[in-house]
């Protein structure tokens, strides 16, 4: 099989009158989002169990299996075997590479050196790790069932001679202005799939640049809308739609798989944010109620960002006196609120979880 020839963007001969049923919508429901994420005080606090899910759920198409719960756990130092381990330090990645490219956004623009850094983080001592980080490969790859050569492969990416080239072309498609950032969007993605540019961690990569390109484009305030819940969902259309690109240039397939994503994951999100905004209103009076102290909301912050923690980091974060914060602990798991996974034991701290908003973020019971 011959490397794929990317097509010269920006596209040309799309079918418009099929994606305008579906761009006016998706652009809608993204803008209902980005209104709810605007009223949020502290995002990156309060909606931070959406991004945990964001990591679980793009790593999971790779075939990584943890789950938001794990990854908390191990974070609070709850021991896992070393293949769960592996596991889960690949969603740390995710969400490490995420919080870099979002604070860099701030000085400089999304390009070639940004997405080389964030794969370097993504696969800092994890599997893949000896597949060059942070560097764009310099050999031919392909895609194909396990140990197949080249000739049965059933996709075979750009030659390395000309990746520069076709990457050089995606940056200044990346730095320009399409016709609707939600089709820009969309074909920055599939481009970046098609071009393979690592020699692993792709597709995290791909996934990542969607909330960033909208972020940079200023469709969203804040970098937190997230597809992969909808990507894997639908894996075999979006792998299906992928290929429907480089076998037959039917973008506009794409595109309509895309814009659709895009419509259903705002409205699931949007949902979401709510939902977990309730909650914390709710708590915000029954935590107030309970510990009747000034940190009441100290207390609330600390358990959004982190809710499945140890007591002393929980002290640390949330920048309450022990000899307050370990009494608060105690009356909020007499009433329920929280609940041990580890009780105390000698100089062992106990390990905590909220498990509400556990339950809240992944829309189904978790502990």
């Amino acid at each position: 099989m011959r490397p794929y020839v990317p097509d010269i963007l920006p596209l040309t001969g799309l079918d418009f009158g099929r994606l305008i049923r579906l761009t006016g919508p998706a652009n809608a429901a993204l803008a209902r989002y980005d209104g709810l994420l605007q009223s949020v005080i502290n995002p990156s606090v309060m909606l931070s169990p959406l991004t945990n899910q964001e990591a679980v759920l793009s790593s999971k198409i790779e075939g990584t299996q943890a789950t938001v719960d794990e990854v908390l756990e191990y974070e609070a130092g709850i021991e896992f075997d070393p293949e769960k381990v592996k596991d889960i330090q690949e969603v740390v990645n995710y969400r490490e590479a995420l919080t870099l490219a979002k604070q860099s956004l701030a000085h400089r623009p999304l390009n070639l050196h940004l997405i080389r850094e964030m794969h370097g983080r993504l696969m800092n001592s994890v599997r893949g790790a000896d597949k060059s980080p942070g560097q764009f490969r310099i050999h031919q790859n392909w895609i194909g069932p396990h140990n197949c050569t080249l000739e049965n492969a059933s996709f075979v990416p750009p030659s390395p001679l000309q990746l520069l080239d076709h990457l050089e072309a995606f940056e200044r498609y990346m730095a320009g202005d399409e016709i609707d950032p939600l089709v820009q969007v969309a074909v920055v993605h599939a481009q970046f799939e098609l071009l393979h540019p690592f020699n692993d961690g792709n597709g995290r990569v791909g996934r990542l640049l969607i909330p960033l390109f909208l972020f940079q484009k200023r469709v969203l305030a804040s970098p937190m809308f997230y597809l992969s819940e909808y990507l894997e969902a639908h894996r075999d259309e979006y792998y299906a739609r992928l290929r429907g690109i480089s076998q037959q240039q039917d973008w506009t397939g794409w595109l309509e798989f895309f814009l659709r994503a895009i419509l259903e994951q705002a409205q699931t999100n949007a949902t979401r944010v709510v939902t977990i905004l309730d909650l914390y209103e709710r708590m915000k009076r029954q935590i107030s109620d309970i510990l009747k102290s000034q940190y009441a909301i100290q207390v609330l912050d600390a358990l959004f960002d982190r809710p499945i923690f140890q007591s002393p980091d929980f002290v640390e974060r949330s920048g309450i006196p022990k000899n307050s914060a370990l009494p608060f602990l105690r009356m909020l798991k007499e009433a329920g609120i929280l609940h041990a996974l580890r009780e105390q034991s000698g100089r062992r701290p106990a390990i905590l979880a909220f498990p509400e908003l556990l339950n809240c973020a992944e829309g189904r019971k978790v502990l």
